[in-house]
């Protein structure tokens, strides 16, 4: 995790700490006081003292001193041997093969030391550490720097043997700031510069096994809302798990190089990877290659098409279960959805049932830049992957005939990719719809063929249900709801927070919430988190200039519903 400090903001939010000891020590048991970010630290602090217990080749380690004075001596001399393991580990993988990889950090840097600064404090317990840049500036600049190269880690994880995965993503973020802020004077996209640190841990071979990996956690967060946006950047597990997954599909494709090439390279973003993938004669674009990677989510098969499937072996079996949306399977029938996205959110919808010939309109905001490939299973299950050409005014039809007899099932797999730059702030949230009809080309249908249709139907809806339990662990409902403590949204699965809010909307009264707590963030509940949002219409719409419900839990959203939860305490 990287803490980003904006210089113009240093007069609104730091101030100095008059008598603090920054003078770096160089003895071990020296004590040096060292400021801290508070909205990391378990107890708010922004101060702390630490002792240095360890001086290794390339690191210093400091422990945070209460914590290291509660410690038996025993206790000591095991975390002792770890860190001596971790600063080999250091020395002789995690920095040769990263700064090989993406170059150096700034060595020997503000501090003219060429020895990097560990520091172990007591940190939240989901963080697992983190990197400040405000300490590559002088004091007279940012107050609160500790004028080192140094990064934070929790205590709590000091003897974890994960411990190097997070000290290989953090000292990326190190590199990151020498690579784009010293040399070009440029601010790295979070999304990309987390994405970077996050493929760290496969570089020193981390995720060589899976089990356990960082990799396969990324998979499990993944699978639970696989339309989180790669580049709308909230900090949560499900932004590493997307970023991860993607930054996976596109180095597996066109190699290590697009990662150091666009790190390397005064432009930042997406444009940074649409020069390396240039660079490097992949004659795609950033736009082709997400697109690609939402079509090989849904299919994972390289037999048609190599860009259509994962080339890691880990995670050549990951699949995306699409939303489903089922059609009567006799007569003439219409559908109609709307559903909310932001840009370079994956989506996946799988139309089935129906017998006859089927229409498909899409729709979207004219001037959005949708893109809409879909796949078509015949009744063989095999697939052809399409392109849905969409006018200037945002819309586009499919047409497909006999479809229930020549194709068994549609998935549509729309993705908004209008917006390449700017991801400072959280994004926008846009409509799209579609309608789907199909006119039955006979209505007496023989009644021996329904039933075989159905139970083709039931054997189906079997395996979807197998393949969704197999890829994600059914969790316990929360036994109280108290909080909801980040953003929720359409498609999430088997979320204990999505559980609370189905329990918090289940109790506002009669129409709000019918549905079973599922932790399935489907379309009962996304209407009723529009018919919450409308009824208090002054706290959460009117301030942001709207008018009617968007059945997203945003932060005004979520305030309010904390603010109600603590009143019915």
């Amino acid at each position: 995790m990287k803490l980003y400090i904006k210089l113009f903001l240093v007069a609104g939010v730091f101030f100095f700490l008059s008598g603090v000891n920054v003078a770096k020590a160089v003895n071990t048991g020296d004590v040096v006081n060292f400021n801290v970010d508070k909205s990391f630290d378990a107890s708010s602090r922004t101060q702390i003292s630490a002792t240095l217990v360890k001086v290794g080749a390339k690191l210093y380690f400091y422990v945070e001193k209460t914590w290291w004075d509660s410690q038996t001596y025993t206790k000591q001399s095991e975390i002792l041997v770890d860190l001596d393991n971790l600063s080999n580990e250091f020395d002789n993988n995690i920095y040769p093969k990263l700064t090989s990889t993406f170059g150096p950090e700034w060595n020997p840097g503000i501090d003219k030391d060429s020895r990097i600064t560990i520091l172990f404090d007591s940190l939240n317990s989901t963080e697992g550490g983190y990197f400040r840049e405000a300490d590559e500036y002088e004091k007279l600049q940012l107050p609160s720097s500790n004028e080192r190269e140094m990064l934070y880690l929790s205590v709590s994880n000091i003897t974890n043997n994960n411990l190097r995965v997070v000290l290989g993503h953090e000292f990326t973020h190190l590199i990151t700031f020498n690579q784009k802020n010293k040399i070009f004077g440029v601010e790295e996209d979070t999304w990309l510069n987390e994405a970077r640190a996050d493929y760290s841990s496969t570089i020193l071979g981390y995720d060589d096994q899976y089990n356990g990996s960082n990799l396969q956690q990324r998979v499990k967060d993944f699978i639970e809302n696989p339309s989180d946006s790669i580049t709308d950047w909230n900090n949560t597990k499900y932004d590493y798990a997307s970023v991860s997954l993607f930054i996976n599909y596109i180095v597996g494709h066109y190699g290590i190089n697009i990662l150091s090439d666009s790190l390397k390279s005064k432009s930042t973003g997406i444009e940074s990877i649409n020069g390396a993938l240039l660079y490097n004669n992949a004659n795609k674009n950033f736009s082709q290659v997400f697109t690609d990677w939402t079509v090989a989510l849904a299919v994972n098969d390289c037999s048609q098409k190599k860009e259509y499937c994962y080339l890691s072996q880990n995670l050549n079996s990951l699949r995306v279960n699409p939303t489903l949306i089922f059609l009567p399977l006799s007569g003439s029938s219409s559908l109609s959805t709307t559903n909310i996205t932001k840009n370079w959110s994956g989506s996946w919808q799988k139309i089935i049932g129906g017998s006859g010939n089927l229409k498909l309109d899409f729709s979207s905001i004219a001037g959005l830049n949708f893109q809409v490939p879909y796949v078509l299973y015949d009744k063989d299950n095999g697939y052809s992957v399409k392109f849905l050409q969409l006018d200037n005014n945002g819309k586009g039809e499919i047409n497909l005939q006999d479809f229930g007899t020549n194709y068994k099932s549609l998935v549509i797999i729309p993705s908004l990719q209008s917006k390449i730059s700017g991801f400072e702030n959280s994004d926008l949230i846009y409509p799209y719809s579609f309608v789907v009809s199909i006119v039955g080309k006979d209505t007496d249908i023989d009644k021996a063929l329904l039933i075989q249709k159905l139970l083709a139907q039931i054997e189906s809806l079997k395996k979807q249900i197998a393949d969704i339990l197999a890829q994600r662990a059914i969790a316990t409902p929360p036994t109280a709801c108290s909080q909801i403590t980040s953003n929720l949204s359409f498609g999430m699965y088997n979320n204990d927070q999505v559980r609370c809010l189905q329990t918090f909307l289940g109790s506002q009264g009669s129409g709000f919430y019918l549905g079973l707590v599922t932790g399935y963030y489907g379309p009962l509940t996304q209407a009723s988190v529009t018919k919450f949002q409308e009824k208090y219409a002054s706290d959460i719409l009117t301030p942001a200039g709207l008018k009617i419900g968007n059945g997203i839990v945003d932060d005004r959203t979520r305030a309010k519903i904390n603010q109600i939860l603590k009143a019915g305490k």
